[in-house]
Protein backbone atom coordinates (compact mmCIF):
# COMPACT_ATOMS: atom_id res chain seq x y z
CA UNK A 1 0.00 0.00 0.00
CA UNK A 2 1.61 3.68 -1.43
CA UNK A 3 1.17 5.12 1.98
CA UNK A 4 3.09 2.50 4.13
CA UNK A 5 6.83 4.36 4.91
CA UNK A 6 9.62 2.74 2.89
CA UNK A 7 11.36 2.13 6.02
CA UNK A 8 9.05 -0.36 6.64
CA UNK A 9 10.48 -2.37 3.10
CA UNK A 10 13.58 -2.81 5.17
CA UNK A 11 12.58 -4.97 7.93
CA UNK A 12 10.30 -8.19 8.36
CA UNK A 13 7.93 -9.13 11.48
CA UNK A 14 10.32 -11.65 14.18
CA UNK A 15 10.26 -14.98 12.76
CA UNK A 16 10.45 -16.20 16.24
CA UNK A 17 7.20 -14.51 16.92
CA UNK A 18 6.16 -15.75 13.52
CA UNK A 19 6.79 -19.49 14.67
CA UNK A 20 4.79 -18.91 18.09
CA UNK A 21 1.95 -17.72 16.56
CA UNK A 22 1.69 -20.06 13.90
CA UNK A 23 1.99 -22.73 16.76
CA UNK A 24 -1.31 -21.29 18.75
CA UNK A 25 -3.14 -21.22 15.52
CA UNK A 26 -2.77 -25.08 14.84
CA UNK A 27 -3.28 -25.37 18.15
CA UNK A 28 -6.44 -23.69 18.63
CA UNK A 29 -7.65 -25.92 15.08
CA UNK A 30 -6.96 -28.87 16.92
CA UNK A 31 -3.64 -30.33 15.93
CA UNK A 32 -1.18 -31.78 18.39
CA UNK A 33 1.81 -29.24 18.51
CA UNK A 34 4.81 -28.66 20.59
CA UNK A 35 5.92 -24.86 20.48
CA UNK A 36 9.70 -24.35 20.70
CA UNK A 37 9.64 -21.26 19.53
CA UNK A 38 9.50 -19.22 22.13
CA UNK A 39 12.13 -17.92 24.26
CA UNK A 40 10.73 -17.42 27.54
CA UNK A 41 11.00 -20.03 30.90
CA UNK A 42 8.54 -21.84 31.39
CA UNK A 43 9.04 -21.12 35.80
CA UNK A 44 6.46 -18.58 37.06
CA UNK A 45 7.98 -15.66 38.16
CA UNK A 46 9.37 -15.88 42.05
CA UNK A 47 6.97 -15.29 45.04
CA UNK A 48 8.60 -12.80 46.65
CA UNK A 49 8.75 -10.13 43.06
CA UNK A 50 4.79 -10.73 42.90
CA UNK A 51 4.64 -9.62 46.62
CA UNK A 52 6.35 -6.18 45.90
CA UNK A 53 4.36 -5.41 42.96
CA UNK A 54 1.38 -6.19 45.07
CA UNK A 55 2.67 -4.06 47.90
CA UNK A 56 3.52 -1.50 45.02
CA UNK A 57 -0.09 -1.36 44.23
CA UNK A 58 -1.07 -1.38 47.74
CA UNK A 59 1.49 2.18 48.02
CA UNK A 60 -0.57 3.58 45.27
CA UNK A 61 2.75 3.63 42.88
CA UNK A 62 0.48 3.76 40.22
CA UNK A 63 1.80 7.05 38.77
CA UNK A 64 4.46 7.75 36.02
CA UNK A 65 7.73 7.59 36.89
CA UNK A 66 11.01 9.34 35.21
CA UNK A 67 11.35 7.98 31.76
CA UNK A 68 14.54 6.69 32.56
CA UNK A 69 13.24 4.49 35.59
CA UNK A 70 12.53 5.09 39.24
CA UNK A 71 15.51 5.86 41.19
CA UNK A 72 15.24 2.74 43.64
CA UNK A 73 15.52 1.00 40.36
CA UNK A 74 17.81 2.52 38.59
CA UNK A 75 20.13 2.54 42.33
CA UNK A 76 19.47 -1.36 42.03
CA UNK A 77 20.60 -1.57 38.83
CA UNK A 78 24.04 0.17 39.83
CA UNK A 79 24.10 -2.11 42.90
CA UNK A 80 23.47 -4.83 40.66
CA UNK A 81 26.61 -4.34 38.10
CA UNK A 82 28.82 -3.41 41.15
CA UNK A 83 28.14 -6.93 42.99
CA UNK A 84 28.38 -8.96 39.63
CA UNK A 85 31.12 -7.25 37.63
CA UNK A 86 32.76 -4.41 39.16
CA UNK A 87 31.43 -2.05 37.28
CA UNK A 88 30.97 1.73 39.06
CA UNK A 89 27.72 3.44 37.78
CA UNK A 90 25.48 6.34 39.13
CA UNK A 91 22.07 6.24 38.34
CA UNK A 92 21.71 9.21 35.91
CA UNK A 93 24.36 6.38 33.73
CA UNK A 94 21.49 4.02 34.19
CA UNK A 95 18.06 3.76 32.15
CA UNK A 96 15.22 1.05 32.18
CA UNK A 97 13.51 0.32 28.79
CA UNK A 98 10.14 -1.28 28.30
CA UNK A 99 11.81 -4.60 27.72
CA UNK A 100 15.56 -5.50 26.41
CA UNK A 101 14.43 -4.72 23.08
CA UNK A 102 13.14 -1.17 23.44
CA UNK A 103 16.84 -0.16 25.34
CA UNK A 104 18.92 -1.22 22.46
CA UNK A 105 16.35 0.03 19.49
CA UNK A 106 16.90 3.60 22.17
CA UNK A 107 20.37 3.29 21.66
CA UNK A 108 20.63 2.29 18.21
CA UNK A 109 18.10 5.46 17.22
CA UNK A 110 20.20 7.99 19.07
CA UNK A 111 23.57 6.93 17.81
CA UNK A 112 22.91 5.59 14.30
CA UNK A 113 23.47 8.22 11.04
CA UNK A 114 22.55 6.72 7.45
CA UNK A 115 25.11 4.45 6.34
CA UNK A 116 26.87 4.14 9.71
CA UNK A 117 27.88 0.53 10.83
CA UNK A 118 26.93 -2.16 12.96
CA UNK A 119 29.11 -5.50 13.49
CA UNK A 120 26.66 -8.21 13.94
CA UNK A 121 28.35 -11.91 15.24
CA UNK A 122 26.24 -14.50 13.69
CA UNK A 123 24.22 -16.57 14.33
CA UNK A 124 22.24 -13.24 15.67
CA UNK A 125 18.96 -12.36 17.58
CA UNK A 126 16.57 -12.15 15.41
CA UNK A 127 15.63 -8.41 15.58
CA UNK A 128 19.56 -6.44 16.12
CA UNK A 129 19.94 -6.35 11.98
CA UNK A 130 16.33 -5.25 11.47
CA UNK A 131 16.73 -2.20 14.29
CA UNK A 132 20.06 -1.38 12.75
CA UNK A 133 17.89 -0.88 9.10
CA UNK A 134 15.11 0.90 11.18
CA UNK A 135 17.75 3.63 12.19
CA UNK A 136 19.23 3.66 8.79
CA UNK A 137 22.20 1.93 9.61
CA UNK A 138 24.09 -0.49 7.91
CA UNK A 139 24.26 -4.17 9.19
CA UNK A 140 27.53 -6.03 8.94
CA UNK A 141 27.39 -9.60 9.23
CA UNK A 142 30.36 -11.75 11.17
CA UNK A 143 29.99 -15.48 10.94
CA UNK A 144 30.73 -17.76 14.30
CA UNK A 145 31.23 -21.05 12.77
CA UNK A 146 30.03 -23.63 14.23
CA UNK A 147 33.26 -25.26 13.80
CA UNK A 148 34.31 -22.28 15.96
CA UNK A 149 31.71 -22.58 18.81
CA UNK A 150 29.72 -20.32 17.05
CA UNK A 151 31.83 -17.50 18.33
CA UNK A 152 33.21 -15.26 16.26
CA UNK A 153 37.35 -14.66 16.27
CA UNK A 154 39.47 -11.70 16.36
CA UNK A 155 41.13 -11.83 13.00
CA UNK A 156 37.39 -11.79 11.76
CA UNK A 157 36.34 -8.68 13.74
CA UNK A 158 39.52 -6.76 12.74
CA UNK A 159 38.72 -7.23 8.88
CA UNK A 160 35.04 -6.44 9.79
CA UNK A 161 35.92 -3.16 11.15
CA UNK A 162 35.74 -0.07 8.83
CA UNK A 163 35.87 4.17 9.64
CA UNK A 164 31.90 3.85 9.21
CA UNK A 165 31.94 1.21 12.52
CA UNK A 166 29.78 2.95 14.87
CA UNK A 167 29.03 -0.35 17.19
CA UNK A 168 29.32 -4.19 17.88
CA UNK A 169 26.65 -5.86 19.18
CA UNK A 170 28.06 -8.58 21.57
CA UNK A 171 25.42 -11.60 22.66
CA UNK A 172 26.84 -14.03 25.33
CA UNK A 173 25.52 -16.37 26.39
CA UNK A 174 24.07 -15.96 22.87
CA UNK A 175 20.50 -16.37 21.36
CA UNK A 176 20.19 -18.45 19.50
CA UNK A 177 23.27 -21.06 20.22
CA UNK A 178 23.55 -20.95 23.48
CA UNK A 179 27.29 -20.01 22.81
CA UNK A 180 29.22 -17.97 25.60
CA UNK A 181 32.89 -16.05 25.32
CA UNK A 182 35.23 -17.01 28.01
CA UNK A 183 37.20 -14.31 29.70
CA UNK A 184 40.25 -15.19 27.42
CA UNK A 185 38.08 -15.17 24.41
CA UNK A 186 36.41 -11.62 25.26
CA UNK A 187 39.89 -10.40 26.09
CA UNK A 188 41.24 -11.35 22.84
CA UNK A 189 37.80 -9.29 21.10
CA UNK A 190 38.31 -6.49 23.25
CA UNK A 191 41.69 -6.17 22.42
CA UNK A 192 40.81 -5.27 18.78
CA UNK A 193 38.19 -3.10 20.14
CA UNK A 194 40.77 -1.44 21.91
CA UNK A 195 42.92 -0.22 18.64
CA UNK A 196 39.60 1.28 17.03
CA UNK A 197 38.06 3.89 19.17
CA UNK A 198 35.26 4.90 16.83
CA UNK A 199 33.57 1.51 17.77
CA UNK A 200 31.30 1.47 21.23
CA UNK A 201 30.15 -2.14 22.35
CA UNK A 202 26.59 -2.92 23.00
CA UNK A 203 26.49 -5.99 25.22
CA UNK A 204 23.74 -7.93 25.49
CA UNK A 205 23.93 -9.46 28.69
CA UNK A 206 20.27 -10.86 29.02
CA UNK A 207 20.96 -14.59 29.81
CA UNK A 208 24.34 -13.87 31.84
CA UNK A 209 22.92 -16.11 34.93
CA UNK A 210 22.00 -19.40 32.91
CA UNK A 211 25.05 -20.51 32.61
CA UNK A 212 26.19 -24.28 33.03
CA UNK A 213 29.11 -26.85 33.83
CA UNK A 214 31.10 -23.99 35.84
CA UNK A 215 30.80 -21.74 33.32
CA UNK A 216 32.06 -18.12 34.40
CA UNK A 217 29.71 -15.30 32.75
CA UNK A 218 31.76 -11.92 31.73
CA UNK A 219 30.88 -8.72 30.42
CA UNK A 220 33.10 -6.81 28.03
CA UNK A 221 33.85 -3.34 30.49
CA UNK A 222 34.69 -5.96 33.14
CA UNK A 223 37.06 -7.99 30.59
CA UNK A 224 38.43 -4.67 29.41
CA UNK A 225 38.46 -1.51 31.49
CA UNK A 226 39.72 0.68 28.67
CA UNK A 227 36.41 0.24 26.83
CA UNK A 228 33.99 1.37 30.39
CA UNK A 229 33.48 4.70 28.78
CA UNK A 230 32.35 3.06 25.36
CA UNK A 231 30.24 0.97 26.19
CA UNK A 232 26.57 0.58 26.83
CA UNK A 233 25.50 -2.71 29.22
CA UNK A 234 22.36 -4.21 28.54
CA UNK A 235 20.50 -6.36 30.58
CA UNK A 236 17.18 -7.07 32.01
CA UNK A 237 14.82 -9.74 34.54
CA UNK A 238 13.25 -10.89 31.78
CA UNK A 239 14.97 -14.61 31.51
CA UNK A 240 16.65 -15.16 34.76
CA UNK A 241 14.23 -13.85 37.51
CA UNK A 242 11.49 -15.20 34.89
CA UNK A 243 10.01 -11.62 34.00
CA UNK A 244 8.93 -11.71 30.46
CA UNK A 245 5.68 -10.66 30.54
CA UNK A 246 6.97 -7.87 33.13
CA UNK A 247 8.69 -5.70 30.02
CA UNK A 248 11.65 -4.78 32.14
CA UNK A 249 15.11 -4.41 30.12
CA UNK A 250 17.82 -2.04 31.42
CA UNK A 251 21.07 -0.45 30.40
CA UNK A 252 24.50 1.43 31.94
CA UNK A 253 26.35 3.53 29.84
CA UNK A 254 27.65 7.08 29.51
CA UNK A 255 25.79 9.59 30.90
CA UNK A 256 25.29 11.47 27.63
CA UNK A 257 24.37 8.55 26.01
CA UNK A 258 22.03 7.53 28.28
CA UNK A 259 20.43 11.07 28.25
CA UNK A 260 20.25 11.05 24.38
CA UNK A 261 18.32 7.79 24.69
CA UNK A 262 16.03 8.67 27.58
CA UNK A 263 15.16 12.11 25.51
CA UNK A 264 13.88 8.98 22.49
CA UNK A 265 12.17 7.39 24.74
CA UNK A 266 10.12 10.47 26.48
CA UNK A 267 8.83 11.09 22.74
CA UNK A 268 7.95 7.22 22.08
CA UNK A 269 6.37 5.31 24.86
CA UNK A 270 7.72 7.69 28.38
CA UNK A 271 8.17 5.20 31.39
CA UNK A 272 7.98 1.71 32.03
CA UNK A 273 5.63 0.04 34.20
CA UNK A 274 5.95 1.86 37.61
CA UNK A 275 4.59 -2.02 39.16
CA UNK A 276 6.84 -3.91 36.56
CA UNK A 277 10.04 -1.48 38.04
CA UNK A 278 8.59 -1.94 41.67
CA UNK A 279 8.92 -5.85 41.16
CA UNK A 280 12.21 -5.56 39.25
CA UNK A 281 13.73 -3.62 42.50
CA UNK A 282 12.81 -7.24 44.29
CA UNK A 283 14.20 -8.98 41.67
CA UNK A 284 17.35 -7.34 41.87
CA UNK A 285 18.14 -6.84 45.79
CA UNK A 286 16.91 -10.05 46.80
CA UNK A 287 17.32 -13.33 47.02
CA UNK A 288 18.75 -15.45 43.81
CA UNK A 289 18.81 -18.97 45.27
CA UNK A 290 15.79 -20.18 42.68
CA UNK A 291 18.70 -19.57 39.99
CA UNK A 292 21.00 -22.06 40.90
CA UNK A 293 18.01 -24.42 40.86
CA UNK A 294 16.04 -23.55 37.81
CA UNK A 295 19.46 -23.81 35.83
CA UNK A 296 19.92 -27.57 37.59
CA UNK A 297 16.58 -28.03 35.53
CA UNK A 298 17.87 -26.39 32.28
CA UNK A 299 20.88 -28.66 32.40
CA UNK A 300 18.74 -31.76 32.32
CA UNK A 301 16.57 -30.51 29.83
CA UNK A 302 19.94 -29.18 27.50
CA UNK A 303 21.50 -32.90 28.23
CA UNK A 304 18.67 -34.44 26.81
CA UNK A 305 18.00 -32.81 23.85
CA UNK A 306 21.63 -32.82 22.73
CA UNK A 307 21.37 -36.50 23.41
CA UNK A 308 18.13 -37.42 21.68
CA UNK A 309 18.83 -35.14 18.66
CA UNK A 310 22.23 -36.28 18.19
CA UNK A 311 20.92 -39.96 17.70
CA UNK A 312 18.60 -38.23 15.25
CA UNK A 313 19.55 -39.44 11.18
CA UNK A 314 21.15 -36.25 9.81
CA UNK A 315 21.11 -33.81 12.65
CA UNK A 316 24.29 -32.85 14.38
CA UNK A 317 23.81 -30.78 17.97
CA UNK A 318 26.68 -28.94 20.12
CA UNK A 319 26.03 -28.79 23.81
CA UNK A 320 26.29 -24.87 24.53
CA UNK A 321 27.50 -23.04 27.75
CA UNK A 322 24.83 -21.33 28.39
CA UNK A 323 20.98 -19.98 27.81
CA UNK A 324 18.06 -22.22 26.84
CA UNK A 325 18.50 -22.76 23.32
CA UNK A 326 20.45 -25.53 21.17
CA UNK A 327 21.04 -24.75 17.73
CA UNK A 328 21.82 -27.78 15.67
CA UNK A 329 22.91 -28.82 12.23
CA UNK A 330 20.34 -29.77 9.51
CA UNK A 331 22.74 -30.30 6.55
CA UNK A 332 22.28 -33.72 7.01
CA UNK A 333 18.95 -33.53 5.96
CA UNK A 334 18.89 -31.07 2.96
CA UNK A 335 18.64 -32.92 -0.04
CA UNK A 336 16.62 -35.59 1.09
CA UNK A 337 13.02 -36.24 0.25
CA UNK A 338 9.98 -36.81 2.57
CA UNK A 339 7.69 -39.28 2.94
CA UNK A 340 5.49 -36.67 0.69
CA UNK A 341 7.66 -36.22 -2.21
CA UNK A 342 9.11 -33.06 -1.31
CA UNK A 343 12.73 -32.44 -1.71
CA UNK A 344 13.87 -30.21 1.71
CA UNK A 345 16.72 -27.56 -0.05
CA UNK A 346 16.67 -25.42 2.80
CA UNK A 347 16.31 -25.31 6.81
CA UNK A 348 13.20 -23.05 6.14
CA UNK A 349 11.40 -26.45 4.21
CA UNK A 350 12.70 -28.72 7.10
CA UNK A 351 11.11 -26.86 9.94
CA UNK A 352 8.22 -26.38 8.01
CA UNK A 353 8.47 -30.42 7.51
CA UNK A 354 8.76 -30.94 11.24
CA UNK A 355 5.56 -28.52 11.51
CA UNK A 356 3.37 -30.46 9.14
CA UNK A 357 4.31 -34.22 9.34
CA UNK A 358 5.13 -34.11 13.35
CA UNK A 359 3.66 -30.83 14.79
CA UNK A 360 6.88 -29.76 16.27
CA UNK A 361 7.65 -25.88 16.32
CA UNK A 362 10.92 -24.95 16.14
CA UNK A 363 12.65 -22.00 14.10
CA UNK A 364 15.01 -22.36 11.03
CA UNK A 365 18.83 -20.96 11.11
CA UNK A 366 18.70 -18.86 8.31
CA UNK A 367 16.55 -16.25 10.78
CA UNK A 368 19.44 -15.89 12.96
CA UNK A 369 22.18 -15.62 9.97
CA UNK A 370 23.42 -18.89 9.46
CA UNK A 371 21.79 -21.93 7.67
CA UNK A 372 21.12 -25.01 7.55
CA UNK A 373 20.22 -24.63 11.74
CA UNK A 374 17.43 -24.52 13.42
CA UNK A 375 16.76 -23.15 16.90
CA UNK A 376 14.68 -25.35 19.75
CA UNK A 377 13.84 -23.50 23.01
CA UNK A 378 14.31 -26.16 25.92
CA UNK A 379 12.70 -23.55 28.07
CA UNK A 380 9.75 -26.22 28.04
CA UNK A 381 8.33 -29.21 30.25
CA UNK A 382 11.12 -32.24 30.17
CA UNK A 383 8.00 -34.07 28.85
CA UNK A 384 7.50 -31.89 25.94
CA UNK A 385 11.08 -32.02 25.26
CA UNK A 386 11.63 -35.57 25.11
CA UNK A 387 8.04 -36.08 23.29
CA UNK A 388 9.12 -33.58 20.67
CA UNK A 389 12.56 -34.99 20.17
CA UNK A 390 11.10 -38.42 19.59
CA UNK A 391 9.02 -36.86 16.68
CA UNK A 392 12.16 -35.12 15.61
CA UNK A 393 14.12 -38.68 15.00
CA UNK A 394 10.80 -40.10 13.68
CA UNK A 395 10.63 -37.12 10.84
CA UNK A 396 14.10 -37.89 10.12
CA UNK A 397 13.86 -41.53 9.78
CA UNK A 398 11.14 -40.76 7.37
CA UNK A 399 13.06 -38.91 4.81
CA UNK A 400 14.99 -40.55 1.28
Amino acid sequence: MSFLAQRLGRIKPSPTIAVTTRAAELKAEGRDIIGLGAGEPDFDTPQHIKDAALAAMKRGDTKYTPTAGTVALRQAVCAKLKRDHGLEYQPNQVIVGNGGKQVIYNALMATLDPGDEVIIPAPYWVSYPDMVLLAEGKPVIVIGAASKGFKIQPADLEKAITPRTKWIIMNSPSNPTGAAYSWDEMKALTDVLVRHPQVWVLTDDMYEKIVYDDFKFCTPAQVEPKLFDRTLTMNGVSKAYCMTGWRIGYAAGPAALIKAMDTIQSQSTSNASSISQAAAVAGLNGPEDFIASQNEVFKQRRDLVVSMLNQAKGLQCPRPEGAFYVFPSCAGVIGKKTPQGKVLETDTDFVTYLLESEGVAVVQGSAFGLAPHFRISYATSTEALEEACRRIQRACAALQ
